[in-house]
């Protein structure tokens, strides 16, 4: 898969390339169970990554009228985070190799990072209202570089998070 130009499911087969707007999108996933969960911001459940079952989200920056810039993958049940985690983590380095940084994380989870020239993806857990599993990957803006944090929603959030704050510190290197 050629990450820097877009992300393919393998069920429904759908190619989703970058900077698509919010029409486009809602045309290749039509028939296919998506949900529009506000504006922005689309699920849909899906195998990707050779057999890896997840709920896709799909970010749109600015949220209206804006353009494809992120995909979130998350999972409905979480009852064992070790295993969601490993599953993610496993399908995730056999598609786009070793992480390009690591780290110790919280809850005994380390943090991952993979940079490319226009992506970066991130795999760590942090603790919000308990254990929360994070594993998105992100457009890079061309005047960015893969050393600036890249979660505008996490950034935009109303709370003080620290543990967010040095998470992506460390993540990103500032």
């Amino acid at each position: 898969m050629n990450i820097q130009e877009g992300y393919k499911i393998d069920e429904p087969d759908i190619f989703i390339p970058w900077d698509i707007d919010e029409k486009t999108l809602t045309e290749k996933l039509n028939g296919h169970d998506f949900k529009h969960v506000t504006t922005g911001y689309y699920t849909i459940p899906c195998k990707s990554l050779n057999g890896l079952s997840c709920i896709l989200g799909f970010h749109f920056e600015p949220r209206q009228n804006g353009i494809l810039n992120e995909l979130e993958f998350f999972r409905t049940d979480y009852s064992d985070q070790e295993k969601s985690f490993n599953d993610f983590q496993s399908h995730f380095k056999k598609e786009f190799g070793k992480p390009t940084s690591e780290s110790d994380g919280n809850e005994g989870f380390k943090n991952y990072a993979w940079n490319f020239e226009s992506v970066q993806i991130v795999h760590y857990v942090f603790d919000r209202f308990g254990p929360e599993e994070h594993m998105r990957i992100k457009k890079i803006k061309k005047h960015e570089s893969t050393t600036t944090a890249i979660s505008k929603r996490a950034d935009s959030t109303k709370r003080n998070d620290n543990t967010l704050n040095k998470l992506w510190s460390w993540l990103t290197g500032k």
